[in-house]
């Protein structure tokens, strides 16, 4: 790959609004690199289940999804095995053969899958198809490159997906912790009890309404702030 195109990936991370621009961006970038590509998705486990995070434009919505449906195709195997897949001419395939039926109506002729090495992801690939009987073989080194270049930026990428739903977590809790430590505060104050009966009588009314604590402190809360602004009125 040229320091161009590494240029131009670092570009686009540093530029991207999230991951999904980001993907997007580069399986854009991947078709107009590889040569003989139409089509370019990415593949990456998430919550147990491969899915597609992005695809180029032009790309059929069924050519990842029927493998995934299938639980076999050249994306599915890479991104399980960790090893690329190849095929030719898909008109002479046997290893996938439901796939291989709806690929070729949706005029798919060649296909090349590579493994994408991401951080705490147990599958993931980079998917190439064109539209002739071996129109990748000439780009398979170039695929191949851009798919580690392409590992790096979406690592960083989800790396700073995770930070953001980190803090994001960290700022709910606190809120929680706020809510409840007001209704506690409101307790002890109507019925002149200590923090640690307050804090008993509302897991107990919690579990009794079936009403998760916070959702329960929350409309305590807003109660006694309701009462209060009507009393100054």
């Amino acid at each position: 790959m040229t320091s161009e195109t590494s240029e131009t990936l670092d570009q686009a991370m540093a530029r991207s609004q999230g991951l999904d621009t980001l993907l997007r961006d580069l399986t854009d970038r991947a078709v107009g690199r590889v040569p003989g590509a139409a089509a370019c998705s990415v593949t990456v486990r998430r919550a147990d289940r491969l899915m597609t995070l992005a695809g180029s434009s032009g790309l059929p919505s069924g050519l990842d999804l029927r493998q995934y449906e299938n639980g076999s195709g050249p994306c599915v195997d890479a991104a399980e095995t960790g090893s690329p897949r190849y095929s030719a001419d898909l008109a002479e395939e046997t290893r996938w053969p439901a796939y291989t039926e709806y690929a070729l109506a949706t005029g798919v002729r060649c296909v090349l899958a590579l493994p994408l090495a991401i951080d705490g992801e147990t599958g993931a690939a980079l998917n190439f198809y064109g539209l002739r009987p071996h129109c990748l073989a000439d780009g398979r080194e170039e695929a191949r490159v851009f798919a580690e270049r392409a590992a790096d930026a979406v690592n960083e990428a989800l790396r700073v997906e995770r930070r953001q739903a980190s803090a994001a977590d960290v700022r709910t809790a606190l809120l929680s912790r706020s809510v409840i430590d007001q209704a506690v505060g409101i307790l002890m104050a109507r019925e002149r009890i200590d923090a640690h009966l307050a804090m008993e009588r509302l897991r107990r009314a919690s579990q009794h309404t079936n009403v998760k604590l916070r959702d329960l402190c929350d409309e305590l809360v807003a109660r006694a702030s309701g009462g209060a602004s009507r009393r100054r009125q």
